[in-house]
């Protein structure tokens, strides 16, 4: 059971050394109880206080690391609703691969997983796994294509077979790639485990019921290996949302390490709607690891979407660094206008500058992330804050023109701005980004 704050601080030395970086013992204390900090930053706490607060402290869904970097990760979830405080690691996409399929489809499909790169927004997502799943009984074909996946595209894999002697194998071929095998049984959990312990993996288990994933996942933890995923067999959309529910909501409220795991779903459903249903289910209810059955860019780019809205953290919005951007090649002369560093504003009205086909340049003050109102709203994005900014990044002595064009929903700053900004002439330019490119063509071209 969760410690109190002050159950916690009757643990800890109470020097009030601050070396944490907490004010007092009891401030610390606070946080562990909350769960933002680590027990580790305390330099002087006892061994016996660390097995007790270890162990309460430990986060409701226990985290999990895959690739030889170890920055893939999934677990260490603390809320069931991402407006409580965010969700911490997002959903894993993998794209499965037979033993069965033929040399020149799994070449295909390889070299599409390496070279797939999909930008949103200013950042980069690619496929972050490789399922290979063995439906043939040759092992050695079985270890071959795992052993293929893992040298060509370095990401670690999801190693699927029914077979203990196959997934040692493979196992063993990969080691050290801390991949995941699926899925151990109640028949084959105790010989699964040491194939995943000696060779560094991460073992996925499965029961017909819940009921029988936590006697499995118990039993496993009591025995000393904890590196652990959970795979639910269920039948249909309803009953994996209601499962998937169930079990993060026991991790989290109740407390049950048995089913504080990330989870592992494998879509095969055969038909391309429900497929994509099944993975939005997946996203949205705190799917770890979730199998697509084949390479299909459309889908992953709704998915990626879908997932980079679920798992961006509302405190904090996505936004670009504050700088001046140029648009195409602008020159000393061209245009300059003005945005915030809010990255949806931002891509939007770069993109219709680009579009309007001259080359300028995008001042981006820092405006924490808002829209062009909010800012505004909030006075970060003032003609006085406007100006520091741009005399601060230098602008002035990389252009010889004078004249910005603003938002039309700020037209209200045009006359602080030119006060703050000596022999500039502001512009206010329109409202929507929509209408820009016919803006430039009446006003720059």
């Amino acid at each position: 059971m969760a410690l109190t704050g002050l159950q916690i601080q009757k643990l800890l030395p109470k020097t009030n050394c601050k070396e944490c970086g907490s004010n007092t013992c009891l401030a610390f204390a606070m946080k562990l109880a909350s769960k933002k900090v680590e027990l580790a930053k305390c330099p002087y706490v006892s061994e016996e206080a660390k097995q007790i607060i270890g162990a309460a402290s430990e986060p409701p869904v226990k985290g999990v690391k895959f690739g030889t970097d170890e920055t893939l990760k999934l677990g260490e979830e603390t809320v069931l609703y991402r407006h409580e405080k965010t969700f911490v690691h997002q959903t894993l996409f993998a794209v499965n691969i037979n033993d069965t399929d033929s040399p020149g489809h799994i070449e295909e499909t390889l070299r599409s997983i390496q070279d797939y790169n999909l930008e949103r927004v200013g950042e980069e997502y690619t496929i972050d796994m490789i399922a290979v799943t063995q439906k043939s009984d040759d092992i050695e074909k079985f270890t071959a294509l795992a052993r293929e996946a893992w040298e060509l595209v370095q990401r670690p894999l999801v190693l699927r077979s029914s077979d203990v002697k196959g997934l040692a194998a493979a196992a063993q071929a990969v080691k050290g790639s801390h991949s995941v095998l699926a899925s151990a049984t109640i028949e084959t959990a105790e010989a699964l485990k040491e194939v995943a312990a000696s060779n560094e993996h991460v073992l996925a288990v499965t029961a017909p019921d819940l009921d029988g994933i936590i006697r499995l996942t118990k039993k496993l933890k009591e025995d000393g290996f904890n590196d652990l995923m959970l795979q639910f067999r269920t039948y249909s959309l309803a009953e994996r949302f209601q499962v998937n529910s169930i079990a993060r909501r026991m991790a989290l409220k109740e407390n049950d390490k048995s089913l504080g795991y990330a989870s592992i779903t494998f879509l095969e459903s055969g038909d391309f709607t429900d497929d994509m249903v099944l993975a939005f289910n997946e996203i949205i209810k705190y799917g770890g690891i979730c199998v697509l059955p084949s390479f299909d860019p459309a889908q992953l780019v709704v998915l990626m979407t879908l997932r980079l809205n679920i798992y961006t953290d509302p405190q904090k919005p996505i936004q670009v660094d504050p700088k001046p951007y140029p648009i195409g090649e602008p020159k000393s002369d061209s245009p300059v206008f003005l945005t915030t560093n809010f990255s949806l504003t931002y891509f939007i009205v770069a993109g219709e500058i680009e579009n309007s086909g001259i080359s300028a340049w995008l001042i981006v003050p820092q405006c924490e992330g808002m829209s062009v109102l909010t800012a505004w709203a909030a006075g970060k994005f003032s003609g006085p804050h406007i100006a520091r900014s741009i005399k601060e990044m230098g602008f002035e002595d990389q252009v010889t023109t004078r004249e910005i064009v603003i938002p039309g929903y700020v037209a209200q700053i045009s006359g602080e701005l030119e006060e703050s900004l000596p022999g500039w002439k502001v512009i206010v330019g329109p409202q929507e980004a929509a209408d820009i490119e016919s803006f430039v063509n009446v006003k720059f071209k």
